[in-house]
């Protein structure tokens, strides 16, 4: 990569940054996934907040109903110094395999307009009062639905080890 790429311009966080990029390797797979413990720990910490939250519980699919399938993706998430703050793993159900107005009626999600952005930011910025972010995780979880859905197990789950 240093044959193609000068970072000698960059300050001292970029450049950790930078190298950190090209030091992780985010899994392809379950497979590669389970075999580092970093990972490992990361879907661990997923399945322990789903369950914490009741957002499932584990029961046999009813005849006549098609589950929706599931699967992992895989993150690291990073300082403002371009350090790792953590990796993460989150299970994702396969909405696309669902069918509106058969399995659902109506989709929604909470997501602010930019210009809603724009605009509390300037009310901030004016009396230069102090900004802060913060990561809510599993904000998601907490949705009631009103449709019955079942999804299968996680890859790499273990029901008979109680691992999933």
């Amino acid at each position: 990569m240093s044959n193609y790429v000068s970072n000698h311009r960059l300050s001292e966080s970029n450049k950790s940054f930078v190298n950190q990029l090209s030091t992780v390797v985010i899994p392809n797979s379950v497979q590669e996934a389970l075999a580092d413990p970093r990972w490992k720990a990361a879907m661990n910490e997923e399945m322990k907040s789903l369950q914490k939250n009741e957002t499932w519980e584990l029961v046999e699919c009813p005849p006549g109903k098609k589950p929706v399938g599931c699967r992992w993706i895989y993150t690291v998430k990073y300082k403002a110094d371009g350090s790792i703050e953590r990796f993460k793993a989150r299970l994702v159900a396969k909405g696309y395999t669902q069918t509106y107005g058969i399995v659902y009626t109506e989709t929604f999600a909470p997501v602010a307009k930019i210009n809603t952005v724009r605009v509390l930011l300037s009310l901030a910025a004016n009396p230069d009062w102090p900004l802060q972010q913060f990561d809510v995780k599993n904000v998601f979880l907490h949705g009631e639905l009103s449709e019955e859905v079942y999804m299968d197990l996680p890859p790499g789950c273990m029901v008979s080890a109680k691992q999933c």
